[in-house]
This record gives C-alpha cells, sequence and structure tokens, in this order.
C-alpha cells in the first residue's frame, strides 16, 4: 500500500512540476504564436529576396545592376568612345 501512495505522490508531483511549462505555452499560443510564425515568413522572403539579389548573375536574371557599378560607370563610358 505504502508503495502504491509512493508512486502516486511522485506523479502527482511531476504533473504538477510540468504545470507552468504548460501554462506557458497555452500563454504563447493565444498571443505570440501567430505573430511568430509570420515574422519567420517575412524573415525567409527577405533571405530569398537578398540571395536574388546577390546571385542574380548565376540564375541569369537581368535585374538593375548594383549601385557600385553605376558609380564605376562615369568613369568607363569615356573609355568605351575611344
Amino acid at each position: 500500500m505504502r508503495a502504491i501512495v509512493g508512486k502516486w505522490v511522485k506523479r502527482l508531483l511531476r504533473r504538477f512540476k510540468e504545470w507552468p511549462r504548460a501554462l506557458r505555452d497555452v500563454f504563447y499560443g493565444m498571443t505570440a504564436h501567430e505573430m511568430d510564425l509570420e515574422l519567420r515568413k517575412e524573415r525567409g522572403n527577405l533571405d530569398h529576396l537578398f540571395m536574388l539579389s546577390v546571385f542574380r548573375d548565376l540564375v541569369g536574371l537581368p535585374l538593375l545592376p548594383p549601385y557600385y557599378s553605376l558609380r564605376l560607370l562615369p568613369y568607363i563610358v569615356p573609355t568605351i568612345g575611344k
């Protein structure tokens, strides 16, 4: 009898220790879960856009030239005419 009560008490204490985590997960799900998913999706979209802008030549996309190429253009154009 005593062993059964001891197991029951241990099981009950283990469940009481799990309550704070369960409540934290429920509150997170009610408040911030959807915002977290949207932020992760937006971050993924920005990462894809960054990778596309960096490696566009490898993919073969004719996007606008980068800023530093446009800054060098005035120095290159006079040599093209000669």
